[in-house]
């Protein structure tokens, strides 16, 4: 895992790289790549690259970065890994081509002079890099297909700037720092900032499963290779199998992607709750590979509770045979951390406090990469919101033909004014948004309503920021294609809105605040193509049942019986303790309002 940034200087007009700019925004990246640095700039100085390296594959000085080829017209800053590289390094080979590391990032910059985009479906793994051709005078830069990684760019109209974070970006001193309504709205709604914005309206994402190049003229608009909305829609038209041929096809999908993930010259750990997903990734890892290191994260709070994760992984970790570690956090040292972790926070999230309590204690150990079950929910169904926002769409579906009565209801909940801590205020705005998959996720999902924004930042950046979000359209994205089925539909939500624009991205900066590479096995495009016609055809719901029958020793029934309560950190308890003024009220909405005016502070 790594950090890198490119600057491209693309009229003739512009000013040339300034190397000075280019280290700071490097050198803000450093806890991404402690192992090796490196810069390489061209000789006309219109355009520069630099690495921060975390040695993963090939720790050897020669497979550092940037990296060029032999007749030096590309040259390559990547970051991720490329779990098939192997694979791809040997069709090269018989093609005639000769390397000089065993690394992957040699293996993508020679594909990518055979093939250019067009080699992106066949990388296996988490990635985002930038590739300067000299040839066509174009950078290329490309992001995995579930966005695992994230690549951010600025543009003045001179000068393109790229980097693996927003805050390396601004650290250059030459990036507009001005605040983007559409990014702040995007938060309150959601609890992350949906990309391809962020807070700064200089700064955007280059979108997950796309490609875009910068040449002369600018940059070009992205350009989409992977969608998991196309995939779900082919996945659902296929034949129907017995449930015996479903487990096959699920058991050897997984099992695989768990065995291209171990794939590393230094060692693989596991984070381990007392969950499925997470106890099948640690299952499927120690029948696979070399003895497993495992760590669970439980909290003070937690401890004699059903919420408390320690014992059940303790049983896990016993029956899998694994070096197993318990560490306990506890409200004074959550809040003693607090002001780092928010300083490694690079967008504003509410739910990547535990992503990063749990990176610090793998590091502690002395761990560089960990495997983690993320993804399996959103892959085979385990979210309540699976049956919730189906339910939803039938039960109001009349309401789509009916505005004004929803507007009635509206006026009559403001005139009740209904007290408690369990009523929700979103209860009111019901009617106007259930009647489709995009408002009843948007309610379900949702911090804040649309209709809540002007309360909290005025008339004029709400109705600003809402009109470049358009929220509605933006989630009925997600779904275009149309996946074909409910249960299709729900998982292209919360893969490409939950999972993406806040798990992934929270697992990202708090694993590299503590350099460390975190991978996600359940999360590959491979595994999806491999189980969604065995997960999203028929009537059946079992895909959960079907992953944790993956492993050939059978998880303990503890786990199988356990009630699903998610990995969840006491942030509002703890918080209240010290923010008397931070109102402890629905769900996480004190947690996000502090996000929020810390972010613009």
């Amino acid at each position: 895992m790594c950090g890198i940034n490119a600057i491209y200087a693309f009229p003739p007009s512009a000013p040339p790289v300034d190397l000075d700019e280019l280290g700071r925004t490097c050198e803000a990246m450093r806890l991404r790549g402690p192992d090796a640095a490196g810069q390489w700039i061209s000789d006309d100085r219109r355009v520069a690259l630099a690495h921060r390296r975390l040695s993963i594959i090939d720790v050897s000085e020669r497979a550092n970065q940037p990296m060029r080829n032999r007749t030096g017209d590309l040259a390559i800053v990547f970051n991720g890994e490329i779990y098939n590289y192997q694979e791809l390094r040997g069709e090269l080979m018989a093609r005639g081509d000769h390397f000089d590391t065993t690394s992957d990032t040699e293996v993508v910059l020679r594909l990518y002079r055979h093939e250019g985009a067009a080699m992106l479906p066949k990388l296996r793994g988490m990635f985002a890099f930038s590739i300067w051709d000299d040839r066509t005078r174009t950078l290329f830069l490309a992001r995995d297909p579930y966005g695992i990684k994230p690549l951010y760019y600025a543009n003045d109209g001179m000068t393109v700037r790229i980097a693996s974070q927003v805050k390396a970006l601004l650290a250059s001193n030459a990036v507009s720092r001005t605040r983007d309504p559409a990014g702040i709205a995007g938060f309150l709604l959601r609890g992350s900032v949906p990309e391809p914005f962020t807070t700064y309206d200089a700064i955007r994402s280059v979108p997950a499963g796309s490609w875009m190049t910068i040449a002369s003229a600018g940059p070009s608009e992205p350009k989409s290779y992977f969608s998991i909305a196309a995939v779900l829609r082919e996945a659902v038209h296929t034949r129907p199998r017995s449930d015996g041929e479903r487990q096959e096809i699920i058991s050897k999908a997984v099992a695989e992607s768990v065995r291209y993930h171990l794939v590393s010259d230094v060692p693989v750990g596991a984070f381990l709750s007392s969950g499925r997903d997470s106890s099948t990734v640690v299952a499927l890892a120690a029948e696979s590979g070399p003895p497993l290191r495992t760590v669970t994260l439980r909290f003070e709070e937690y401890i004699g509770t059903e919420r408390d994760e320690a014992p059940l992984a303790e049983v896990i970790a016993r029956q899998y045979g694994t070096q197993h570690e318990t560490r306990t956090l506890t409200g004074k040292e959550f809040l003693e951390t607090l002001p780092k972790a928010l300083d490694a926070m690079d967008q504003p999230s509410i739910d990547g406090m535990n992503s990063y309590f749990v990176c610090k204690a793998a590091a502690e150990l002395g761990w560089k990469v960990a495997l983690s079950g993320t993804g399996g929910d959103e892959l085979f169904g385990g979210y309540t919101t699976f049956k919730t926002i189906p339910r939803f769409v039938r039960w109001f579906r009349i309401f789509r033909y009916m505005p004004a009565t929803g507007r009635a209801f509206e006026r009559m909940w403001a005139k009740m004014r209904p007290q408690g801590p369990r009523r929700s205020p979103k209860t009111a705005h019901a009617l106007k948004y259930m009647h489709s998959y995009e408002g009843a996720y948007l309610m379900k999902r949702g911090l804040f309503l649309p209709d809540e924004l002007p309360a909290l930042l005025g008339d004029d950046l709400a109705e600003e920021g809402l009109r470049r979000l358009a929220p509605l359209a933006a989630i009925r994205e997600a779904i275009t294609p149309d996946p074909g089925t409910p249960f299709a539909r729900v998982a292209a939500l919360e893969s490409s809105l939950y999972m993406r624009n806040q798990l992934l991205r929270d697992i990202d900066w708090a694993s590299m605040a503590h350099s460390l590479e975190v991978r996600v096995p359940l999360v590959d495009a491979f595994l999806l193509r491999e189980v969604a016609p065995v997960v999203f055809t028929g009537s059946r719901r079992d895909g959960k049942q079907m992953l944790a029958s993956s492993p050939r020793t059978p998880l303990p029934a503890e786990i199988l019986q356990r009630k699903k309560t998610g990995f969840t950190v006491p942030i509002n308890d703890w918080l209240e303790r010290e923010h008397k003024e931070v109102p402890h009220a629905f769900g996480m909405r004190p947690w996000a309002l502090y996000l929020y005016q810390r972010a613009l502070a």
